[in-house]
């Protein structure tokens, strides 16, 4: 009985993250599609990490980044190849990776809004020295083991969804 409820709790828990609206937003104010390679994800070769993993959306040094969706900000602070960096968790248990920030806005802890300005558009961490631009990633937690295909690190598609395909709203 005790394992019962167990399940039931944490199936309820995995419910409610598919419950909560999940508005889509391009995470750079005033950006479109223009401003950003649509074939950059999942592009090899791409230094240490093999794969690039996100998009760039390029846009002006200090430009305002905004949340992509509600979100629930859990980290924020400095990487070394992303530099300055933000990871707020959103609806369907999906971690919003930006970075490359010239700064932050937010705090750790705090519930954002699909289209609340969080930081600002930089050239941090390994983007020293390139153009100013936004390095958006997009994590399932929960496996979606149907995107596995044969290409390098495909196994990887489980957890990383097409940003390009998110924002409009294709996955």
């Amino acid at each position: 009985m005790k394992y019962k409820f167990i399940l039931v709790f944490i199936f309820s828990i995995l419910a409610l993250g598919y419950i909560v609206p999940e508005p889509r937003v391009i995470p750079v104010l005033e950006a479109s599609q223009q401003d950003w390679h649509k074939e950059s994800f999942w592009f090899e070769p791409w230094g240490v990490s093999g794969t690039h993993k996100g998009i760039d959306i390029f846009g002006d040094m200090g430009k305002p980044v905004v949340a992509s969706s509600h979100l629930l900000i859990l980290y924020l602070g400095q990487l070394d190849m992303g530099g300055n960096v933000i990871v707020g968790l959103g609806p369907k248990w999906r971690i919003h990776y930006f970075a490359h920030l010239q700064s932050a806005t937010v705090e750790i802890g705090r519930f954002v809004k699909a289209g609340d300005v969080i930081g600002s558009v930089g050239d941090s961490g390994n983007a020293k020295g390139k153009p100013p631009h936004l390095h958006f990633s997009i994590i399932s937690l929960v496996p979606l083991v149907w995107m596995i295909d044969s290409d390098s690190q495909g196994y990887k598609k489980a957890f990383y969804l097409n940003p390009n395909n998110y924002l409009l709203n294709k996955n």
